[in-house]
């Protein structure tokens, strides 16, 4: 391995360790206070059921498109970017 492809894996490593993250989070973690966040009304709508029912959805949508981006970003900073 090159120093670039070294440094192109050990960066992507971070950003999927990272959006992991996020995705349990808004997966299972936000779901187990339910109760709690149900306290808090948006749109007339019950944070915890607003969470269940698109919330997250729409999080892992924009985290699709930012993880794109950034691993974009990536590959064209260590040169193993497709198009370049």
């Amino acid at each position: 391995m090159t120093p670039d492809t070294e440094q192109h894996w050990a960066r992507t490593k971070s950003l999927m360790i990272l959006m992991m993250g996020l995705w349990a989070f808004f997966s299972f973690f936000i779901h187990m206070f339910v109760v709690q966040l149900n306290a808090i009304k948006i749109a007339g709508f019950p944070l915890g059921f607003y969470m269940a029912s698109q919330g997250s959805i729409v999080i892992f949508v924009i985290m699709l498109f930012w993880f794109a981006k950034a691993q974009d970003k990536i590959d064209r900073e260590t040169g193993v970017a497709e198009d370049d």
